[in-house]
């Protein structure tokens, strides 16, 4: 696998692309709606750009792998889907192996981590008699992808659009690069208090950052203690809590676990994470919208109190290198070159260092990965 595949990893340099010219169908609605009720926040934007039912990109791409804008790191190496499983086994077992028991993904891409899994769980006896298969997905492209890809899986399988439409019963959930795609909404510090961060119509009738005028009442009571007496024009961003809750919910109530795996701080800060990636490059967020990726870094810590607010266990977060380590992503590599040939063990071990490397070709240390259980359940494997 070729190290300079760009991934969602690093902060965008300055003066990113602006990957298209001429509007999209998608900035023109946005622009009427500008016009119609004044700038817009943020979250609505970004929401927008990513879930439009005809223009978004989340619904109408398939972003993924080296011909899409982003890879990801079941599409790096198959050792990553492969320990995803192994930690799915020990989370079965621990449950007391049930009988019957959903396994779900959040946003499975094209389903290449779920089959790599799949494969590896293979090696616990009972597990795959026991499972439900269900993947949240709302991308009918990948849909058709997941399917392509699990068509030889004899396991029952179901799709749905969110996770409160999977039936109850004991679960086991994972979600890999799924809530760094969230909407995202942000704030600006001011001498008046913090006003939200929205995207208006500039002097040259582009589209540009624009601060509402009037703060947001009582903003201080929501905002994490620790962040009360950051500078003027500090930027503070938050997600709407619902998936983070429902997650919680799932977990507290029906017995089981869940994996978590995104790019994000441990501990609620300030700063503008907000980024656009597209054709691996970093791209302009208000240009051409619709067909580009926009994330922002996932803040673990509100993660965790959303989830724990529903009654469940939070875990972590630690860094996506010592989560694989401690699967024994090392010897499953030295396993596979044992019959490999040179090239193919270059390739390993490039992956290798991609998944639990440092620096800015490694997703090891800016990936980090938390657990959510049920409060009788101890402390899950790997944490």
């Amino acid at each position: 696998m070729s190290d300079t595949i760009s991934d969602r990893t690093t902060a965008p340099p300055p003066g990113a692309k602006k990957p298209v010219t001429g509007m999209t169908p998608l900035e023109v609605e946005i622009r009427r709606r500008i016009k119609a009720a004044g700038p817009m926040p943020i979250g609505e934007y970004m929401a927008l750009c990513l879930f439009d039912p005809e223009h978004g990109y989340y619904t109408t791409n398939d972003p993924l792998g080296a011909g899409g804008d982003f890879i990801t790191a079941p599409e790096i190496s198959q050792m990553f889907g492969e320990l995803i499983g192994v930690w799915m086994a020990a989370v079965w077992k621990q449950m007391g192996s049930p009988e019957s028991v959903r396994l779900i993904e959040l946003g499975p891409g094209r389903g290449t981590m779920m089959k790599d899994a799949l494969r590896a769980l293979k090696v616990m006896p009972g597990f795959n008699e026991a499972i439900s298969l269900h993947l949240v997905e709302i991308n009918p492209l990948l849909m058709s992808q997941q399917q392509r890809t699990l068509e030889h899986v004899t396991l029952p399988i179901a799709w749905h659009s969110a996770l409160s439409e999977v039936p109850d019963g004991p679960s086991i959930i994972v979600a890999n690069e799924f809530f760094d795609a969230l909407p995202v909404n942000q704030a600006v510090k001011r001498e008046d208090g913090w006003h939200t961060r929205c995207v208006g119509i500039g002097a040259e009738n582009q589209l540009a950052f624009a601060i509402a005028p009037e703060p947001i009442p009582q903003f201080d009571s929501v905002l994490p203690p620790a962040l009360h007496d950051v500078p003027a024009d500090s930027i503070f961003e938050w997600r709407d809590d619902k998936s983070a809750m429902d997650l919680g919910r799932r977990v507290a109530d029906n017995g089981g676990a869940a994996l978590v795996i995104d790019y994000g701080h441990s501990v609620s800060v300030v700063g503008d994470t907000l980024q656009a990636v597209g054709r691996h490059a970093y791209f302009d967020v208000l240009t051409a919208p619709g067909t580009i990726d926009i994330t922002a870094l996932v803040d673990f810590e509100a993660l965790a109190n959303a989830v724990e607010a529903m009654g469940a266990e939070a875990y972590g977060p630690i860094v996506q290198a010592r989560l694989l380590r401690r699967l024994g992503i090392e010897t499953r590599a030295e396993a596979l070159k044992t019959k490999a040939s040179h090239a193919t063990a270059n390739d390993i071990d490039l992956a290798l260092a991609r998944l639990i490397g440092a620096g800015r070709s490694g997703m090891g240390m800016l990936f980090k990965a938390a657990a959510y259980t049920h409060p009788s359940f101890g402390t899950p494997p790997a944490f």
